[in-house]
C-alpha cells in the first residue's frame, strides 16, 4: 500500500522564522503532556503577519488545520533552535512540508521529534501553488501532485525512517541503538 496524504496546502514564502511558527509566549506549554500539546497545535503559525497570510492556519476555537502539507519558500524554520516549532505544526496535524529550502536546524529538528517530513523541492512550488489547493503528496514516489501536474520533490532518503519510527529515540529503540527499557 502506498503511503500518500491528500489534503488543501497552505503556502507561505520565504523566511518564515520560528516565532512565525510558534511564537515565544507558547513555548512554556509542555509538548509531552497531552493536552498541552494540542494546545500548542492551536498556535502553530499564529504569528503570520495577517495582512500577508490573511486565511487562518488553525482555524479560531480549533486544535487542528485543514491543512496537512505547507508549501514554503527558501529558508523555512530560521531563527532559532526551538523544537516547539515542528512540534507545534505536527501537532496541528501537518504532516509534511515543502520547502524550496529549510534551515538546518529546523530541518534536524523535524527528523529529531519525527513530527512532519520536510521535503525540498525541486522548483520553486510557492509561486505556483494558492492555499486551499488540493495536493496529493507520494511518500512512496517524491511526488506532490496539484491541479493535474506532478510535481517531483527530493527524496528523503536515510531521514525517512527516522521520521516513519517517530523521532531519533524511537528510531534507535527499534533499530537496537538503545535499549527499550
Amino acid at each position: 500500500m502506498a503511503h500518500t496524504v491528500t489534503s488543501p496546502v497552505y503556502v507561505v514564502h520565504d523566511n518564515i522564522d520560528t516565532d512565525q511558527i510558534i511564537p515565544a509566549q507558547y513555548l512554556t506549554l509542555v509538548p509531552t503532556i497531552a493536552e498541552e500539546y494540542e494546545k500548542l497545535g492551536s498556535y502553530a503559525l499564529i504569528g503570520l503577519p495577517d495582512d500577508a497570510y490573511p486565511q487562518r492556519f488553525v482555524p479560531e476555537n480549533s486544535t487542528k488545520t485543514p491543512y496537512k502539507i505547507v508549501i514554503a519558500g527558501r529558508n523555512f524554520g530560521c531563527g532559532s533552535s526551538r523544537e516547539h516549532a515542528p512540534i507545534a505544526m505536527g501537532a496541528a496535524g501537518v504532516e509534511a512540508v515543502v520547502a524550496d529550502s529549510f534551515a538546518r536546524i529546523y530541518f534536524r529538528n523535524c527528523v529529531a521529534t519525527g513530527e512532519l517530513y520536510p521535503y525540498d523541492s525541486n522548483e520553486r512550488l510557492c509561486d505556483i501553488l494558492k492555499t486551499g489547493d488540493i495536493a496529493t503528496l507520494d511518500f512512496d514516489h517524491d511526488t506532490l501532485t496539484v491541479n493535474g501536474k506532478t510535481y517531483s520533490l527530493k527524496p528523503l532518503g536515510e531521514v525517512r525512517p527516522v521520521i516513519d519510527a517517530g523521532g531519533i529515540f524511537n528510531f534507535a529503540r527499534e533499530s537496537g541503538m538503545i535499549s527499550k527499557a
